[in-house]
């Protein structure tokens, strides 16, 4: 997500509390805030695919997906 449209994102959430928002505006806003949590969430399974824990006995494990204990 490029500066440009976390910069409406803030800026939307000023404006919302300062006067509120418009309808059109309210659909930007969720529009924007899902795309953030994409690109967030990209970025940390990424993150997560190249990261490795070492069990006590020296020996590298990958970490695999579904190990976030969310159910």
């Amino acid at each position: 997500m490029d500066q440009k449209k976390i910069d409406r994102i803030n800026e939307l959430a000023r404006k919302s509390k300062a006067e509120g928002l418009t309808e059109a505006e309210k659909a930007e806003q969720t529009e924007l805030r899902n795309e953030y949590r994409a690109a967030v969430t990209g970025n940390l399974l990424g993150q997560l695919e190249n990261t490795y824990v070492v069990t006590p006995d020296g020996k590298k494990k990958k970490l695999s997906a579904g190990h976030g204990g969310r159910k």
